[in-house]
């Protein structure tokens, strides 16, 4: 599935927790990789800080720029949640605001590396806090690279006016760049406007909309026993289909033979 990125929508809230619920309900070998540049914040919420010495991307990043060893000290700063296993893991965001000035410059390296993952033995789906674009340095080659952005954002009013600034500024760098079209969707939060009123509003599709369950919210936000019958586990861990079948559908599109132009844009 190579790279999912999750982005917000500015004031909008559940970017990070909806990654993590995704990647703690999704069936294949899931790598959450925080890449916003603002900060990380599952090391210190939801993991309650309890690791033994710096690790993340931010260490990844002063050690790439020093030492060009990105591929053999990748898998050292990633965070199993689901020990001893390694099927759903964590590389923490930057922890300290000196460590963004090394992170920015190597978002293309992370977007490539993050893109070859997908073909690795064993094969990780990469899914990305990109958090707000609204920051400095917010990691466009990462987005670029994905095969699927979801703008995440809730279901009112004041919200879908900053989602709607959101998706405008991605399509039109997306525009700029010739990223392929079909990789933009959007990801209700809560309740408030029906998805086909959101979708009209906004012209762009809705792929799924989560449930305001603010219990389990708390957990992954402060730590806790996760609950995997919980409203916003489930239906995290449902979005896995849709998101699969949007991607099965653009690399049919992507991989159609030469001379088929009609069937290609009809899907």
């Amino acid at each position: 599935m190579a790279i999912i990125a999750l982005v917000a929508a500015k004031g909008s809230p559940g970017v990070t927790t909806t990654a993590l619920a995704c990647t703690l309900s999704w069936h294949h070998r899931m790598i959450l990789a925080e890449c916003d540049p603002a900060g990380g914040s599952v090391l210190a919420g939801y993991l309650g800080g309890a690791l033994d010495g710096p690790r993340g991307i931010g260490e990844l990043a002063v050690g790439e720029l020093r030492d060009g060893n990105l591929e053999s000290a990748f898998w050292s700063q990633l965070v199993d949640l689901d020990a001893p296993k390694r099927e759903r893991l964590l590389l923490p965001g930057v922890v300290d605001p000196v460590q963004a000035g090394s992170v920015v410059p190597l978002w293309q390296r992370f977007a490539d590396f993050f893109t070859d993952l997908e073909r690795g033995q064993p094969a990780y789906d990469v899914l990305v806090d990109c958090g707000r674009l609204q920051v400095v340095g917010p990691p466009w080659p990462i987005l670029r690279a994905a095969a699927l952005v979801l703008v995440v954002t809730a279901a009112h009013l004041p919200d879908l006016s900053s989602a709607q600034a959101t998706v405008r500024a991605i399509e039109r760098d997306f525009a700029e760049h010739r990223v392929p079209g079909g990789t933009l969707r959007l990801l209700l939060v809560g309740d408030g406007h029906s998805r086909t009123e959101v979708s009209r509003a906004l012209r762009l599709p809705v792929i799924a909309q989560l449930p305001h369950d603010p219990r389990t919210a708390e957990v992954l936000s402060h730590g806790g026993t996760i609950r995997a019958g919980r409203p916003l586990m489930r239906a995290a861990g449902a979005l896995e289909v849709p998101v699969r079948s949007v991607l099965d559908r653009r690399r049919a599109r992507l991989t159609w033979p030469a001379g088929q132009g009609v069937i290609r844009n009809a899907l």
